[in-house]
């Protein structure tokens, strides 16, 4: 009954497939030491992209607009898959190396299998990030497969009760159990988001319930009341409505947890301690690389630097190195912009500094050499080696 109706939300059934119906398996591309130097050099590094292909979620979260009891079926909409198809190749031009499928939930859309294979065939690490309220054996080992190179599972407490009940999806828990059990035996690297909120009452409790759903490491994402863009996933619900006091003690919580438990926590430290210090009003170390690196993509098929920011910088088909934006931005807490900042903050440097020899300005390439904060930007990315490697 839930894929029969999900089947007439987004216009065709989903059980469609790419391509035969057993196509060949496609591996995801694995970039070489000299590969990725160059990429560094040249340009930074790999771009990353979230890319809302439906708005359409079977879910019905407290704390999320995209909850399907709160939005309105009028305003739905899926991009096509030529569309995905072309914003794939577009990416590919543009240095997009990861792009990330989420929606409303990207796995309604009939499509999913096709775009995520079209990703990983030009050479792109597709991932998905879902509740898990839709996995299949099927469609799992399908996607798997086509490509498939990570996934982000939602988790909202350190109870199954709490987490179903916010979620509206009863037995959810036993599907992300099983997703885990699947995807870990096809060697493809699966994450918990989880959302801070006042869902979580005992942060130490955490680790133990993750691993009891099959969980190997876990992000945080934090709690949003607002966003300018067309990206729905914030509320003003008291779940994460703090003040500015409990949501430092919140990031002191998480910090506290990822160093007494040993549970690898994707967040950066020192992310974290940026978070306290944005919420202090003190001064931050570490600019966003939202509209530089990192660029959200809506079911319009309109590009944001990030979910936070009122106006688009420009309609996909209009994206070249032109519209990138370098401004050193702080006016958010956007998880999955602020804290891969922190990480990729040294390969930026790198290839600043490689740019401004080039140019002959040697004093200048050497001031983004020394730069202090590359140190701190190389602990993160060796705090998060495990996870790097598995996406």
């Amino acid at each position: 009954m839930e894929s029969a109706a999900l089947a007439t939300l987004t216009g065709s059934p989903r059980s469609s497939l790419p391509g035969s119906p057993n196509p060949a398996p496609v591996v995801p591309p694995k970039r070489g030491a000299w590969q990725l130097f160059r990429e560094v050099l040249d340009h930074g590094g790999p771009g990353y992209l979230q890319f809302a292909i439906t708005n359409i979620c079977n879910a019905d979260c407290g704390f999320c607009g995209f909850a399907r009891s709160k939005f309105d079926a009028k305003a739905r909409r899926s991009v096509t898959l030529k569309e995905a198809q072309d914003v794939i190749d577009i990416s590919v031009r543009n240095h997009i190396g990861y792009l990330l499928f989420v929606g409303g939930e990207p796995m309604v859309h009939r499509d999913i299998r096709a775009m995520v294979r079209y990703a990983a065939e030009r050479g792109i690490r597709p991932m998905i990030c879902s509740n898990g309220g839709l996995w299949t054996d099927e469609n799992m080992r399908g996607l798997a497969a086509d490509g498939l190179a990570s996934v982000i599972m939602s988790v909202d407490a350190h109870e199954v009760g709490r987490h179903e009940k916010n979620r509206g999806l009863p037995d959810v828990c036993r599907k992300i159990k099983r997703a885990n059990e699947v995807f870990g035996s096809l060697g493809i690297q699966t994450t918990a988001s989880i959302t801070a909120s006042r869902l979580i009452d005992d942060y130490q409790a955490l680790p133990g319930f993750l691993q009891s759903l099959g969980f190997t490491s876990c992000t945080f994402s934090y709690p949003l009341t607002t966003l300018g863009s067309s990206y729905l996933s914030f509320s003003g619900s008291d779940l994460v409505n703090y003040r500015v006091d409990e949501l430092i003690e919140v990031f002191e919580q998480i910090r506290r947890m990822k160093h007494q438990s040993g549970f690898p926590v994707v967040n950066p430290t020192e992310s974290l301690l940026e978070m306290q210090r944005h919420l202090r009003g003190e001064k931050e170390r570490f600019g966003c690389l939202g509209g530089h690196k990192y660029f959200y993509l809506d079911w319009h098929l309109n590009l944001y630097r990030c979910h936070f920011w009122e106006t688009p910088m420009c309609n996909i088909y209009e994206f070249d190195a032109s519209r990138l934006i370098r401004d050193g931005c702080t006016r958010c807490m956007i998880d999955c912009y602020r804290d891969p900042s922190v990480l990729q903050f040294v390969a930026i440097s790198a290839s600043d500094a490689w740019q401004a020899a080039k140019r002959g300005r040697l004093i200048q390439a050497a001031g983004h050499l020394l730069d202090r904060r590359n140190l701190t930007s190389l602990r993160a990315v060796w705090e998060d080696r495990q996870y790097i490697r598995g996406v």
